[in-house]
């Protein structure tokens, strides 16, 4: 036997020691482990004694396999353990045995050589043995994270069709979903510049840094996203979307309960069509009624606005964009003069064209808001 083989057979006699004094080593020098929540006392013993079984194994040159490497990454990631204390747990207690060799070396009078070579074999064994263990933990949280990334989609997906159900349910999807349980919140849709890629790339980091939770989905030709918007910071949404989107965005009215999202996304979509980059459904409702039924609104449009239809494109676009002016210039043609650089008389006169190609006059509330509404889906649709 040598002189290494005997060094380690004194260590087995007093493993059971050595192992208690590991454990408590790392309890001492670790908070992680101290406290003894995710980690009991007794889980920490018992990889203690497998992990110090096989440097023992090593130490006496045996080749073997680090099992218990793999098991202690595998155990700690399902624990929830973090990695970085894992790995300060393995570096005090190969510290702790170090010192426990050269000990116990001393003690029975061992020469330099062979503390040289257990020095040697020992080091070496712990660039596998962290290999090991680390490459088993990554495995684990890939897993879990692969799991959770399928679990949240599905979750969003039941979200975004209105297929959630109430109560406890939605409770549990807004845990999972890292989402408030009540609203506000807001549903963001925006169009993607081709399949496969983002409309807004990195939104739920980049929301998250500025305070606003939220959860997507990328859907072939649109990405949709749900934001909790607490009171106030709907500008803040409003914002980081309009630097951020490679696209048109629309956004729905705020609503209080999760299970209210699908018809949400039936708003956001429609507020897709608005007339800015970033359009809220709030902002202009006869807009987003002109957008809400593009083939109704085909048919209207040709209905109100036809007698249009046989001008000159540029003629057209004149009366259209008077139109336009005077019911934003709270129907004044001395207003709408001034906006359009023209005499109030000039007004008049595209108005009263209007009213006669159309059949509809300006005095009339109902006849007013037939044009204004034709003149908001024909934009929406041009």
């Amino acid at each position: 036997m040598s002189a290494l083989d005997g060094l380690v057979d004194r260590m087995n006699v007093r493993a059971g020691e050595l192992v208690e004094a590991m454990a408590s080593r790392i309890e001492a020098e670790i908070e992680f482990y101290r406290t003894g929540g995710l980690v009991r006392g007794e889980a920490l013993r018992a990889s203690c004694g497998a992990n110090f079984r096989y440097m023992l194994e090593s130490l006496a040159g045996a080749s073997s396999d680090p099992v218990s490497a793999r098991e202690t990454g595998r155990l700690r990631a399902e624990q929830g353990a973090p990695l970085a204390d894992v790995m300060a747990a393995y570096r005090v207690g190969t510290r702790y045995l170090w010192d426990a060799v050269l000990a116990e070396a001393a003690s029975a009078g061992l020469t330099d050589q062979v503390v040289v070579e257990a020095s040697s074999r020992l080091w070496q064994v712990q660039s596998s043995y962290t290999d090991a263990m680390t490459d088993a933990y990554r495995d684990v949280q890939s897993r879990r994270l692969l799991a959770q990334d399928q679990e949240r989609s599905a979750l969003v997906e039941a979200l975004l069709e209105g297929r959630m159900p109430g109560g406890g349910t939605v409770w549990e999807a807004a845990e999972l979903l890292r989402l408030p349980y009540k609203g506000p919140f807001v549903v963001v849709a925006a169009a993607v510049p081709e399949v496969g890629r983002q409309a807004l790339p990195a939104a739920e980091e980049r929301l998250r840094a500025v305070g606003l939770a939220s959860a997507w989905r990328l859907l072939p030709e649109l990405q949709i996203g749900v934001v909790a918007v607490p009171t106030g910071r709907l500008g803040v949404l409003v914002d980081l979307l309009g630097r951020s989107a490679t696209g048109r965005v629309g956004i729905s009215p705020p609503y209080d309960e999760l299970d209210g999202t699908g018809q949400a996304v039936r708003f956001a979509r429609v507020a897709l069509g608005g007339p800015k980059t970033v359009t809220l459904f709030d902002e202009s409702p006869l807009t987003m009624a002109a957008a809400a039924a593009p083939d109704v609104m085909q048919y209207f449009v040709h209905k109100v606005l036809g007698g249009l239809d046989d001008l000159a494109p540029d003629d057209r676009e004149v009366l259209l964009e008077t139109l336009s002016a005077w019911s934003t210039h709270h129907g004044s043609a001395t207003e709408t003069g001034e906006h359009l650089y023209c005499h109030p008389n000039t007004v008049r006169h595209r108005l009263h064209r209007i009213e006669e190609r159309t059949g509809r006059s300006l005095t009339d509330p109902r006849a007013v808001a037939e044009l204004l509404l034709a003149l908001e889906a024909s934009r929406a649709s041009s």
